[in-house]
């Protein structure tokens, strides 16, 4: 399926700017294009509303742009290799939008103008109303789903086959909690989970028992004996089997889930934009490389991420310090580096060879490992967990960035400050920019 994804209240500005009028009124979007074939993500980038002036005409039903207006956008999505989305409002209908056949007809002739012009790529056309909206690849029949994406996932506009029936014996707790609806939207995302290991693989465990049908894991290492007192689902016999095989077959044992299981690192672009094909995904890595690459993916391709860590601070032989964070990466919130949180020698380290690092003068070895405890872990897996509820069903859960004290037994939420012209979150920088920019990341 093709999806057209909003971010930073473009959405809300667009139906703001639009519906005002009882007059049809349009607009023209340039977005960014992820994806081959039929499972595209057009990334809104920018939206150019007209003036009064920039009508050849316009009544209650119809409305037609000047060729001055639509000339110099196209010239830009040119330029820049995006797609164009045409809006329309039907402002009298008092229904869900349907096109009309004046509008299959005026498609067709955008499409062979676009054609004209080397716009070779798929654009889209939506339709909206005080009642909803409606969506398409342009001059086509084929649907599209509309998503605005802030501090959680709303699908503005669904596809008809995708209201599955939900198996309500399984899940009768659940939808008592947060309805049908909920659980649906649930089971229609695809999730991904970078790291399967002490926190990621307890991640695993708790989204297939909510009902979350479809998975991308991935993790680089095999299990080790000192892996398994943390490591949920594995057993002795698992030792030197992969991390995201042991998960996966976890998973499967839940449910009919789709499961697929990559054995690579994020630092690898290559593997990092496998996630761009998710529609959520969890950073439970350990390593301020990893989580440079997945910060910026959030943002430049517009999928919330969840990233989640837990630090035991040891002094002396006694436990000092216990501080778990739980922080959403999504446009409208900070991300990792508004919040200083990116250690940028480390991130270096993390992003080399290992022949780089022994000619570096100034690295010093892979250091001890840090201290990790299951139910700690499990705590920090399910306030990341129930950030998730929050953020794609209606559950009145709405903190998007925790701290977690262990010594006191204490969790607070925290309001971070974004960088207004923050070269990962602002669309000065990397927001929306999908293939446009590159990833901080290993080219291979």
């Amino acid at each position: 399926m093709s999806d057209i994804i909003f971010s930073d209240r473009l959405w809300d500005n667009l139906k703001d700017s639009l519906l005002q009028s009882d007059l049809e009124s349009c607009s023209i979007l340039r977005a960014n294009v992820v994806g081959f074939g039929d499972d595209l993500r057009l990334l809104v980038r920018d939206v150019h509303i007209p003036d009064d002036k920039d009508y050849s005409y316009r009544t209650h039903t119809s409305t037609q742009l000047k060729p001055e207006f639509i000339a110099p956008i196209v010239k830009l999505a040119k330029n820049n290799n995006q797609s164009l989305i045409f809006v329309h409002t039907h402002p009298v209908t008092k229904e869900l939008p349907k096109f009309s056949l004046t509008d299959d007809k005026g498609e067709k002739v955008l499409s062979n103008f676009l054609h004209s012009r080397g716009l070779n790529i798929q654009h889209a056309a939506l339709v909206i109303s005080k009642n909803g909206c409606c969506a398409r690849q342009l001059a086509s029949s084929s649907p599209m789903r509309v998503i605005n994406i802030n501090s959680g996932i709303e699908v503005i506009c669904s596809i008809d086959y995708e209201q599955k029936e939900i198996n309500i014996d399984e899940f009768d707790r659940q939808i008592r909690a947060f309805g049908s609806e909920g659980q649906r939207s649930i089971e229609s995302l695809k999730i991904g989970i970078v790291g399967a290991g002490g926190i990621g693989s307890i991640v695993a465990q708790q989204l297939a028992h909510l009902g979350v049908k479809s998975f991308l894991l991935i993790d680089p290492d095999v299990i080790e004996s000192t892996n398994l007192n943390r490591l949920a689902g594995a057993t002795r016999f698992d030792i030197g089997v992969s991390k995201v095989d042991v998960a996966k077959r976890y998973i499967e044992s839940v449910g009919e889930n789709l499961v697929d299981s990559v054995q690579g690192s994020v630092l690898d672009e290559n593997i990092a934009l496998l996630l761009a094909d998710t529609d959520f995904f969890f950073c439970c890595t350990d390593s301020h490389g990893s989580r440079a690459v997945l910060n910026q993916l959030a943002y430049q391709y517009l999928i919330p991420c969840i990233d989640m860590g837990v630090i035991i601070s040891n002094n002396k032989g006694s436990i000092s310090h216990i501080t778990g964070r739980v922080q959403m990466l999504s446009p409208g919130e900070s991300c990792l580096a508004c919040t200083d949180l990116l250690d940028a020698d480390a991130v270096r380290y993390d992003l080399m060879t290992s022949f780089q690092r022994q000619s570096d003068p100034y690295f010093e070895g892979e250091g001890e490992p840090e201290p990790a405890v299951m139910s700690l872990n499990t705590t920090i897996a399910g306030l990341g967990v129930s950030m998730f509820l929050g953020a794609v069903t209606n559950t009145p859960m709405n903190a998007r960035y925790q701290i977690y004290d262990g010594i006191r037994g204490k969790t607070h939420a925290v309001k971070a400050k974004r960088i207004p012209n923050c070269v990962v979150c602002s669309k000065q920088g990397a927001l929306g920019r999908g293939k446009g920019w590159s990833l901080p990341a290993r080219k291979t």
